[in-house]
């Protein structure tokens, strides 16, 4: 007989181990840096909106992110910033890269508690060498059948691994902390998307969670096996 679930595909930042986090420390040493030239809400802002526009440059991940802040910098100041403090800022990114993996509470049971059992791939966005070098020092490598590595997460995304991974799209389902980028494109897709809310989001990964059959929300990754024997 059919399963129903076959394929598991898992988020990595802020739903394995912590990410955003170290995004927001930098983000307030940033501030800090910048304090004489505007207001910490308006710094914000402006560093937003260079991420906005800088995703389609230069992607997701520590080194976008380092260089909309460098580019912010420039703006802010009327092109006055002082070499130190861009170094200052190259540094913070460099130390961002060099950050030790932290597995989030239940990351390591739950992958492991359906490792034995279905097909599961690590679908993640940002720096190709970034993203290889923390799946390497988690430690959870072995247990992935597949690791998907890519620029963007939408519905052609999902469509493209699923229908390649066991049991096709209807078989398959997304877990990650990101509305917009884990579970809506993986429903559009076919498969089941399941949201893991993290404390701390990214502005930019923010949507309104769908009204679908095929959409569920956890408090954690601890109750991800329940639901996966549930669904069969």
């Amino acid at each position: 007989m059919a399963r129903n679930l076959v394929t598991i595909g898992f988020d990595a930042d802020d739903t394995l181990w912590h990410n955003e986090r170290f995004f927001k420390d930098t983000q307030a040493r940033f501030a800090d840096l910048l304090a004489d030239h505007t207001d910490r809400a308006g710094l914000d802002a402006r560093l937003e909106a260079a991420e906005r526009r800088n995703i389609g440059h230069y992607g997701f991940g520590v080194k976008g992110f380092t260089l909309s802040m460098i580019e912010t910098a420039i703006e802010v100041t009327d092109g006055q910033v002082p070499a130190s403090v861009i170094a200052e800022l190259l540094a913070a990114g460099r130390e961002m890269l060099a950050h030790p993996v932290e597995l989030l509470p239940h990351a390591r049971e739950a992958v492991e508690a359906v490792a034995g059992t279905h097909h599961l791939v690590l679908i993640t966005k940002g720096d190709l060498l970034h993203q290889e070098r923390k799946l390497a020092q988690s430690g959870l490598g072995e247990l992935f059948d597949a690791v998907e590595i890519v620029s963007d997460k939408d519905r052609r995304t999902y469509a493209r691994i699923f229908d390649r991974s066991p049991g096709g799209p209807a078989a398959a389902m997304m877990v990650g902390n990101s509305m917009k980028s884990d579970v809506i494109p993986a429903i559009e897709a076919g498969g089941w998307g399941v949201f893991v809310p993290h404390d701390l989001a990214w502005s930019l990964e923010h949507a309104e969670p769908p009204e679908h059959p095929r959409y569920h929300t956890l408090q954690d990754l601890g109750a991800l096996p329940a639901l996966v024997a549930a669904l069969g």
